[in-house]
């Protein structure tokens, strides 16, 4: 390995020396940073010895067959989805930088073997596709021939991650056989693409290829590869394959005035990339987008680039960031919404969005140097990238929702798994980003137990850090210089939760917000004058060995406001100590927590709870639990405890919340009727109709529904029955329908509504002939108010179709 690192390391010298050109400020390489203790090195260990193993194995039994039977040509055998080659290549790059750290020859042997099976799939002219190779029949997915439906064909979005898994490989172990690989591909890639005459003039429905090519030219120092990319990036937005793009329906307008829904909006090629101005379309997608503009930026100083992205990544963090610090509000199109479009139990948030825009704001802060880019990142790290992963690391989740209802859980695998291989090769490359120089200014981003070495211009620095960050706010840095006497700058970030700024906007707030008094440093045990600069505190002295830094940032609860314009967070405050989001689970709560609120002055414990055997900072304060009996609310003392959210879902799939009512009143009471029905499919819930969580329209998808699936033609009833009788004045029903989606549910041919005024009484009619309306309530007012122990909706389903609810409020 020592000698795979330094041919390496001779080979990303000379190719740097051919490109001098890049990010102005530097992460240090993966080998020079590592963890050495506390939450981080746990995760990451989990990530070495459990997920890199679990993804490997499960790739195993679905997706490296695929390499195996193309390597062997045997046509007709492709299984699974055309993308599941990008699985792979993101768990080998896992591989790599788990080998950078921790040299492992049975590992190294056998990812040498699977890119012995890359390399044999691979067509004689670079051509890397195991769905095309095996003959895999046209979908919606892949046109009839190469590179004809780009829109959805991951033919570029493979081999992007496949450049990526290259490069990782030839950095950790100094082998080539990966690179060649990508090398053969990149360059039959260069010869189709391109703005000469006779090359297509297309560009990829998933970006990745982008950034993927700017890590194989820095490797290489071919700038064609440089140029390609580009190339790319300006082919969107320039009409040439709108026709070929799925739409989501979205509703809302850009900025600019372009409709959310526009031709090419779902993967960001509404427009030419430097015009775009709001982030918009499917989350993944665009997050890499905006990577491989800072990449290209970086390497040939496109200053429109910047500019585009600038302004979009203002648009993000102002109106379109969670709190979690992930991004995407939509499930149709795993996209982004209008602008303040924040939902909380319907919020998709895919793991990979977390981690792409982590991405993304590293990127940001190479570019301009200021700490509000790692706030960001530090955010999304702690609470909506390690959520996606479980505390055992061999589950996970595809979506992270801020709220639950109950029977949300973790996954062992899913059909399309690109976020547990992402959070594979995304989790070893942290210690990297807790540091970075330029020139003879060494920074230090993250605080966690860790060490570092920092090429500066007066030579080699060391770093180490001790912490039991991010439970505490003490914080030391431990600095060896190249020679004592060295002089340069450390600069040490002041995180925005310490000093009241939660977000580099005025999204959130805190409620009692913190100050620079809430930060301090010293120096060999005597005070610093804190002077900030773009958010870091510049300690700018002549080093000796042994000099110590201390940090200390006051780590109180504090309380979160969301802007007005966030319908879903208004009335309510969310809770964070430090940059750890926290939320009330029902397993800490008797399986209780929707309906109770926490006063805005109320005052929090500071405890511990054992997830799984892993003790964390809890906290508990008094709460008002507001339940609704039928028409009824009542109120009583309660208390809720809270834990961190990235913890939640390890003791059962029960009820979440991490935005808490402030007043506990009827727009947050717990409803507890009790509901039945004739039948409900399998997958739905029959306590989906008065769980309050109102659809965008019939055809909503995103969020629990009741249906009466397979059933046809029948006649099928819901009931809500009461713990006393209570004066009902009419119903509104929204009925569900998957026509957009060319399902079988649509609203019934007729329904009626009954009630009954005891649990022995008969049903009597309260309406009929009641009125069938889609992307609505269908609302029914009774003539007179009825004195009801229950109510039934009875629904007379159309011969062809089956029914649907999706919610169904009573009038009182």
């Amino acid at each position: 390995m020592k000698t795979g690192l330094a041919i390496a390391a001779a080979a990303t010298a000379a190719a740097v020396a051919v490109h001098a050109a890049d990010y102005e400020y530097e992460l240090p390489k993966l080998a020079d940073a590592r963890a050495t203790g506390g939450l981080w090195l746990s995760r990451i260990e989990t990530n070495r010895l459990v997920t890199l193993k679990t993804d490997f194995e499960k790739c195993e039994l679905a997706r490296i067959p695929n390499f195996r039977n193309a390597a062997a040509r045997k046509l007709g055998t492709f299984r699974g989805i055309p993308f599941d080659d990008s699985d792979v290549y993101k768990v080998v790059e896992g591989a790599a930088y788990s080998l950078a750290t921790h040299p492992d020859e049975k590992l190294e042997k056998y990812v040498d073997e699977l890119i012995g099976l890359f390399a044999a799939a691979q067509e004689a002219d670079g051509y890397l596709y195991t769905a095309r190779t095996l003959g895999f029949g046209h979908t919606g997915m892949m046109g009839g021939e190469r590179w004809s439906n780009l829109a959805h064909s991951h033919e570029l979005y493979n081999i992007g991650h496949l450049y990526e898994a290259a490069v990782a490989w030839f950095e950790a172990t100094g082998k080539r056989n990966l690179l060649d690989v990508a090398v053969k591909s990149a360059n039959l890639v260069d010869r189709t693409f391109g703005p000469e005459e006779g090359k297509r003039k297309d560009t990829s429905g998933h970006e990745e290829i982008e950034l993927g090519l700017c890590r194989l030219y820095r490797a290489t120092g071919e700038k064609r590869y440089l140029d390609l990319a580009k190339f790319l990036l300006e082919m969107r937005g320039r009409g040439r394959q709108p026709h070929e793009l799925r739409v989501f329906a979205q509703s809302g307008d850009l900025a600019d005035g372009t409709a959310l829904g526009a031709p090419g909006s779902y993967c960001q090629n509404h427009l030419p990339v430097t015009q775009q101005r709001e982030a918009v379309g499917h989350a993944v997608r665009a997050a890499y987008l905006y990577c491989g503009m800072a990449d290209v930026a970086a390497l040939d100083g496109n200053a429109d680039y910047i500019k585009s992205i600038d302004a979009i990544w203002e648009n993000v963090v102002s109106r379109k960031l969670h709190l979690s610090g992930s991004v995407g509000a939509r499930r149709d199109g795993e996209a982004f919404g209008a602008n303040y479009e924040l939902p909380n139990e319907t919020a998709y948030l895919e793991t990979c969005a977390g981690i792409g825009n982590a991405l993304w704001n590293i990127r940001m802060f190479m570019l301009h140097g200021d700490a509000k880019y790692v706030d960001i990142l530090e955010r999304a790290l702690y609470n909506g990238i390690i959520s996606g992963v479980s505390l055992g690391g061999d589950e996970f989740f595809y979506p992270n929702p801020l709220a639950s209802k109950g029977g949300y859980g973790r996954s062992a695998w899913f059909s399309c798994s690109c976020c547990p291989v992402n959070v594979v090769r995304f989790i070893p490359q942290v210690p990297q980003f807790a540091y970075a120089k330029r020139g003879d200014s060494a920074y230090v981003n993250l605080f966690l137990d860790s060490e570092a070495k920092l090429a500066l211009k007066c030579g080699d620095v060391k770093l180490a850090q001790k912490t039991g960050y991010p439970w505490s706010g003490d914080v030391e840095i431990s600095v060896t210089p190249p020679k004592d006497g060295a002089e340069f700058t450390l600069n040490v970030r002041i995180p925005g939760w310490c000093v009241g700024r939660p977000v580099p906007s005025d999204l959130y707030v805190q409620t009692r917000p913190g100050s620079l008094a809430d930060f301090s440093v010293s120096v060999n045990g005597r005070a610093f004058k804190v002077r900030p600069a773009k958010g870091y505190c510049p300690i700018a002295r002549r080093w000796r060995a042994g000099d110590r830094v201390e940090v200390k940032m006051a780590m109180p609860v504090r309380r979160i406001r969301a802007h007005a314009a966030v319908e879903a967070d208004r009335g309510r405050l969310a809770v964070e100590r430090g940059p750890v989001l926290y939320c009330a689970e029902g397993a800490d709560n008797g399986g209780v927590v929707l309906g109770k609120a926490v006063a805005a002055d109320a005052p929090f414990a500071v405890s511990e709870c054992n997830v799984l055997g892993n003790v964390y900072p809890a906290l508990t304060a008094p709460a008002t639990a507001a339940l609704r009996f039928g028409s009824r609310i009542r109120t009583e003392p309660a208390t809720l405890t809270l834990i961190p959210y990235f913890a939640w879902c390890h003791r059962g799939a029960g009820e979440m919340q991490t935005w808490l009512p402030e007043v506990a009143d009827a727009a947050c009471a717990k409803v507890m009727d009790r509901v039945s029905a004739s039948h409900c499919f399998v997958n739905d819930s029959v306590e989906a109709v008065v769980d309050g969580v109102l659809p965008a329209s019939s055809c909503d998808t995103s969020i629990p529904r009741l249906t009466f699936w397979p059933r046809k033609g029948t006649e099928e009833w819901v009931e809500r029955a009461f713990d006393a009788a209570c004066a009902a004045k009419g119903v509104e029903v929204y009925w569900f329908s998957d026509k957009r989606q060319n399902g079988r549910c649509r609203p019934p041919a007729s329904w009626k509504v009954q009630y009954r005024v005891d649990d022995s009484s008969p049903w009597i009619d309260a309406a009929e002939g009641c009125p069938v309306e889609e992307d609505r309530f269908s609302e029914v007012d009774f003539p007179s108010p009825v004195k009801a122990k229950a109510l039934r909706l009875v629904m007379a389903l159309r011969p062809e179709f089956s029914a649907g609810i999706l919610e169904w409020r009573v009038k009182w």
